[in-house]
C-alpha cells in the first residue's frame, strides 16, 4: 500500500506541475494586471513568471522530469515485481511472468500519468488559467529559486541553441489586430458579446485603415448652394434640404468657398430679412482623400464646423466628410428621410445578391463573405468591377473575381448603379 500511495503522489505532483505550467502560459496579462491591482494574492508573482517564460519553463521541466523518472523507476520496480510474483504463483513461467508483469505495470503507469498527470490538470488550467496561476505562482517561484543553478543552466542552454538555429528567444508581447479580431469572433460565437457589437468592433478596427475617400459623401451626392443663382432658387433649395451644413460654391461645386449652418439662416428668414449667405460662411478644413478616417475624425473635432472638404492629389473637389459619415461606417447607414433609399445589398431567393454600386468594398466583404485583397485601388463595388474590366462597363457585362460573378444590371449614366453578385465555383474564379 505504501508503494501505491507513493506512485499516486508522484502522478498527482506531475499533474500539479503540468497544470501550473499551462495556467501561467495561458493567462492573459491584462487579467493578471487587473488582479494585481485588486491586490489578489499571487498575481504579482504570476506576472513576473509570465514575463520570464524561459526561466519558468525550465523550472517546471526540472520538476516534471524528476517526478517522471522517480515514478517510472520506483513504480516499475515495485509493482512489476509484485505482479510477476503473482503470475508465477498462478503457473506462468518466470520469463512470461516478468515480461507480462513489466508490460502491464508500464502501461498502467503511462495511462494514469497521461490522464491524471497531464490531461485532466491541463483541462482545469484552461478553464480558469488566471486564478490557478495566482495560486500556483508562489510555490513555482520558490522552486525556481531553490533550483536556481540548474534553472540558469537549462535556460541559458535553451537560449543559446535557439540563437544558433536562427530564432529569436525573446517573447513577442505585442497583440496583433488579427488576434483581437479572433477574440471578438470567439466571444460573439460564445454569446459573450452580441453580433452587432462584434460587427461594430470590427468596423472600429478597420476604420484606422480606411482612407477618407472610402467613407465620404462623393461630390455627385453632395447638396450645395450656388451663390450665382437667384436668391429665390437658393431659398427653394434650402426648403428642400434637410442637412444642417451645406457647402457653398460659385458657379460650380469645384469652387467651394465655405459652409453655411442652416440654423443660422433660420432667424433672418423668419424675420423677413434679406438672406446674405456670404455673411454666414464658415471655413471648412480641406483634407486629402488618402487621409485615414481616424485622422479625419480628429480634424473634424478641431474644425469650426464639423465638415471637411475632400480633395484628390490634383486638388479637385471629391466630396465632403462629416461625423455622420464616420458613424455610418461604424454602425451602418441611417435613413436620411429624403427618399425611400434602397438597402445597399439585398439577398435574392436564389442566393445571389443585388448590390448598390456605391457600397463600400469593406461592407461587401462583411455582407456576402467575399475575400478581397487587403491592398486594393478601389473603395466601392463599382470600383471593383471597373478595376477588373479596365474600362467603363455597359449593362449586362460580367466579371468573375474572388469566387463571385459580378454582373452590371443597371447604369445611371456612366455610373454603375446596381450589380448582381453570384457565387461561382472556385475553378471558374479569375483571381489574376
Amino acid at each position: 500500500m505504501l508503494e501505491l500511495a507513493i506512485a499516486a503522489f508522484l502522478i498527482a505532483l506531475n499533474g500539479v506541475l503540468a497544470m501550473s505550467e499551462l495556467a501561467i502560459v495561458s493567462s492573459r496579462k491584462s487579467r493578471l494586471k487587473a488582479m494585481a491591482a485588486d491586490s489578489r494574492a499571487g498575481a504579482h508573482v504570476a506576472l513576473r513568471l509570465a514575463d520570464d517564460p524561459g526561466r519558468f519553463l525550465s523550472t517546471v521541466q526540472i520538476g516534471i522530469t524528476l517526478v517522471g523518472v522517480l515514478a517510472g523507476v520506483f513504480s516499475g520496480a515495485a509493482f512489476s515485481e509484485m505482479l510477476s510474483d503473482y503470475l508465477r504463483e498462478v503457473g506462468l513461467s518466470p520469463f512470461a511472468a516478468n515480461t507480462i508483469g513489466y508490460t502491464v505495470v508500464v502501461g498502467l503507469i503511462t495511462y494514469f500519468s497521461v490522464v491524471v498527470g497531464e490531461l485532466v490538470p491541463k483541462h482545469f488550467a484552461l478553464r480558469n488559467p488566471e486564478r490557478i496561476a495566482c495560486v500556483m505562482a508562489p510555490p513555482m517561484h520558490l522552486l525556481s529559486r531553490v533550483a536556481a543553478p540548474i534553472v540558469w543552466l537549462l535556460d541559458s542552454s535553451t537560449r543559446l541553441l535557439f540563437r544558433l538555429l536562427g530564432g529569436d528567444s525573446s517573447k513577442a508581447t505585442a497583440v496583433t489586430e488579427e488576434e483581437i479580431k479572433s477574440l471578438v469572433a470567439e466571444a460573439a460565437t460564445a454569446g459573450v458579446i452580441e453580433n452587432d457589437e462584434s460587427r461594430m468592433i470590427s468596423a472600429v478596427l478597420r476604420l484606422g485603415d480606411r482612407p477618407v475617400r472610402s467613407i465620404m459623401t462623393p461630390r455627385t451626392d453632395v447638396v450645395w448652394l450656388d451663390l450665382d443663382e437667384p436668391l429665390e432658387d437658393i431659398i427653394a433649395s434650402l426648403r428642400e434640404c434637410n442637412h444642417s451644413l451645406i457647402p457653398v460654391a460659385r458657379g460650380e461645386i469645384e469652387n467651394v468657398i465655405g459652409v453655411v449652418k442652416v440654423r443660422e439662416l433660420l432667424g433672418p428668414a423668419l424675420a423677413g430679412e434679406t438672406l446674405d449667405l456670404e455673411s454666414h460662411l464658415h471655413q471648412a478644413p480641406v483634407v486629402p482623400d488618402t487621409l485615414d478616417a481616424l485622422d479625419a475624425l480628429q480634424v473634424l473635432k478641431d474644425a469650426d464646423v464639423p465638415m471637411a472638404l475632400v480633395h484628390d492629389e490634383y486638388g479637385h473637389f471629391d466630396g465632403v466628410i462629416t461625423p455622420a459619415d464616420i458613424l455610418n461606417a461604424l454602425a451602418g447607414a441611417f435613413p436620411t428621410g429624403e427618399d425611400e433609399e434602397e438597402p445597399a445589398a439585398v439577398r435574392r431567393e436564389d442566393g445571389s445578391w443585388l448590390i448598390a454600386g456605391w457600397m463600400s468594398s469593406d461592407d461587401l466583404c462583411e455582407q456576402i463573405g467575399v475575400v478581397l485583397p487587403e491592398k486594393r485601388d478601389y473603395e466601392t463595388v463599382a470600383g471593383l468591377v471597373i478595376n477588373r474590366l479596365q474600362h467603363l462597363p455597359v449593362t449586362g457585362e460580367k466579371v468573375d473575381a474572388y469566387g463571385w460573378r459580378f454582373e452590371v444590371v443597371d447604369l445611371d449614366g456612366r455610373r454603375i448603379d446596381k450589380v448582381l453578385a453570384t457565387r461561382i465555383a472556385v475553378d471558374d474564379d479569375d483571381t489574376g
